[in-house]
């Protein structure tokens, strides 16, 4: 089957230039894409652990000790054992992490809205349950096939 024809060229650089967009767009305020989600999960659930971050951010548990001892290296993050569970560290922002994340999250919002308004709303809509349908399928035959 041709190139053109198989969705997941299309799909994958739709991804490829969203990253690129995004990586652009939060670059000045020190982050990359990856750290920039990491913070912004952490803004809406303060105290989640490296675990439910990984699974939120969609890397590995390795990946995710390597961000987040960055952004702990850079004194955006802390991390504090839990109060009842001592071996869960509980990880949250810091200032310098809340305010990073607010110049990050203003700039990589312009890309999403800048993106949104090539659409009209009910090609939005489409848009949405069909990518939705693609992520379904996607997951569904991972599953099926053991992996």
């Amino acid at each position: 089957m041709p190139v053109p024809e198989r969705l997941g060229s299309h799909l994958k650089r739709a991804v490829q230039a969203l990253d690129g967009a995004k990586q652009a767009a939060v670059k000045p305020s020190g982050l990359t894409v990856p750290q920039y989600s990491v913070l912004l999960h952490l803004a809406d659930n303060p105290g989640m652990s490296a675990a439910a971050l990984a699974r939120a951010c969609a890397v590995t548990p390795p990946t995710m000790n390597t961000l987040l001892k960055n952004l702990q290296e850079h004194g955006l993050i802390e991390r504090t054992p839990h109060e009842w569970h001592r071996n869960i560290l509980e990880t949250r922002l810091t200032a310098a992490g809340e305010a990073a994340l607010e110049t990050a999250d203003v700039r990589a919002v312009e890309v999403e809205r800048g993106l949104g308004a090539e659409f009209t709303d009910a090609e939005r809509e489409t848009l949405i349950e069909l990518l939705g349908r693609c992520a379904g399928f996607l997951e569904a035959a991972r599953s099926t096939r053991g992996g």
